[in-house]
């Protein structure tokens, strides 16, 4: 089963880290430098920056110009829609450029672009609750502006998913490259030689042991009898 973007792209996040570490071992003999991003990588990052800041400039002039107090419904939805209205210019004013920023340091880096996904992502959620509202209470001015914004929001998540999905596949071919590289490194390691000694040793010379004899037990006179006197 193939597997969609954002799956791919958390497992690939993980396997970057394994696939770093198999790197370093291959190659730290042989430090090399870092491949540098392309051009057109860098031109493309660069356009979906700057849609993704127009788009965010206009929908925080819309939601400012919003009038929710003004709309003819009850308390409890105005209230949900202001509260939706501050946390997306918070996001927009605050969360948003620095993703942006980090983005531009590591134009090539999947985990911040799929961190940024998941912002438009949530971004486009909340926007899309807000542009219901608008257009059931608000004005037909206010619907049509953050609807517009709407679709600018879209389309920069749209490009971000297919931009995140390329650079997934880009490191996943990275992996495999890097898996390679290790095996060879490792086939090329020689064996370590293991010297055995299997020559019996020689067996120790036997010396020429004489056996002593026991010595003779003295001669004692018989009892009774004494020196120089002989038997009758």
């Amino acid at each position: 089963m193939k597997m969609t973007f954002p799956i791919k792209a958390v497992v690939l996040c993980c396997c970057m880290a394994i696939a770093t570490t198999a790197n370093a071992q291959a190659t730290a003999s042989n430090p090399q430098p870092a491949t540098p991003v392309s051009y057109s990588s860098i031109s493309e990052l660069n356009r979906l920056i700057a849609n993704l800041e127009e788009a965010s400039a206009s929908m925080q002039a819309d939601l400012s110009r919003l009038r929710v107090e003004k709309w003819k419904t009850d308390s409890t939805t105005k209230r949900q829609s202001q509260n939706d209205s501050q946390s997306i210019l918070r996001n927009l004013q605050s969360a948003l450029p620095g993703m942006l920023q980090d983005l531009k340091n590591s134009p090539e880096s999947l985990a911040l672009t799929f961190r940024l996904y998941r912002n438009l992502d949530a971004l486009y959620d909340v926007s899309s609750s807000i542009t219901e509202s608008t257009g059931a209470f608000g004005s037909k001015e206010e619907f049509q502006a953050l609807n517009r914004d709407l679709g600018g929001l879209e389309n920069s998540r749209r490009e971000f998913a297919e931009r995140m999905d390329k650079l997934a596949t880009a490191k996943e071919n990275e992996i495999g490259q890097l898996r390679a590289e290790l095996q060879n490194a490792r086939a090329a390691i020689p064996p370590k030689k293991v010297v055995v000694d299997d020559t019996e040793p020689a067996p120790p010379k036997k010396g020429s042991s004489k056996k002593r004899s026991a010595p003779k037990p003295p001669v004692t006179q018989q009892e009774g009898q004494s020196p120089g006197s002989k038997a009758q």
